[in-house]
């Protein structure tokens, strides 16, 4: 479904399920489609995607630079007014969960709860130190792929960004290094726009201070999923992440990765359900 931004472009979000509306936004940017149903959250939930501007079936904006996060802001206003939604439910992944914190932290009224699934921490100015992600990986060093795995990580944090050194580190983000898991990643590939993820987080995009500032006021019921195993979001990082939310309940899925859906659904969507469901 296709629905206008404040500026004109067009906007694209995919509808699974049934239920009580949840908006999703997907990390990356990138599309929404990698999301799935969720490891089956959407037999609990409406399931709305939103495909960010310039990314999937969403148009490319005449000037790239709203695609910066801070600005997308206008887009998820947008298609909340688009639903006639007073308040809408938000569950984010990754670098979505920049954009949802942004979004509560200007329209803290209009959300009722929200779910950051293995959060990148930029929007609140959290560090995740080389260390950190090191002691994460190194919970695998008996998986059969750890050790080219790990020289590949230890290449880029020398500064090595190549192509075959960020393929060599992908089995780091699931917990399962298995066929589904690879398809998974491999789906990936393609879904991203260079200027568009380089746009999201240009400067200005983000006033860590400002908005830990907003959120220390934020009265929403707010749950952060963290994988155990992640490298991208470990879990001592997004118990920062939390601790900015008055309140917040924070749950350490045992044996995920970066998508914890796709390692354990069941825990998954049990946990995210109970959530959304309690009044």
């Amino acid at each position: 479904m296709v629905f206008p931004a404040h500026d004109g472009t067009d906007l694209a979000h995919h509808v699974v399920g049934t239920g009580a509306p949840l908006i999703c936004l997907p990390g990356g940017p990138q599309d929404s489609v990698y999301l799935g149903r969720l490891g089956g959250l959407s037999a609990h939930r409406q399931l709305i995607m939103l495909d960010l501007r310039g990314t999937g079936r969403s148009a490319m904006p005449a000037d790239p630079a709203s695609c910066r996060c801070d600005r997308l802001v206008d887009d998820v206003e947008a298609l909340r007014e688009h639903l006639g939604l007073d308040r809408l439910d938000l569950l984010a992944h990754s670098a979505g969960a920049n954009l949802a914190a942004l979004y509560a932290a200007r329209y803290p009224e209009r959300v009722g709860k929200l779910v950051l699934v293995t959060p990148s921490t930029r929007a609140v100015g959290v560090t995740i130190t080389g260390e950190t992600r090191r002691a994460t990986a190194r919970l695998r060093a008996d998986e059969p792929w750890f050790p080219a795995a790990y020289a590949a990580l230890e290449a880029l944090g020398a500064g090595r960004f190549t192509a075959e050194n960020w393929q060599a580190v992908a089995p780091f983000s699931y917990g399962r290094w298995d066929a589904a898991a690879r398809a998974h990643q491999a789906a990936e590939d393609g879904q991203r726009d260079e200027a568009v993820t380089e746009a999201f987080g240009a400067e200005g995009a983000f006033d860590p201070e400002a908005t830990r500032t907003a959120l220390a006021g934020f009265g929403a019921p707010v749950l952060l999923v963290a994988g155990q195993v992640d490298l991208g979001a470990p879990p001592t990082a997004v118990a920062e992440v939390a601790a900015v939310f008055p309140g917040a309940r924070l749950v350490v899925q045992p044996d995920a990765g970066h998508f914890p859906w796709l390692d354990d659904a069941s825990a998954f969507v049990s946990r995210v359900a109970a959530f959304l469901d309690r009044a």
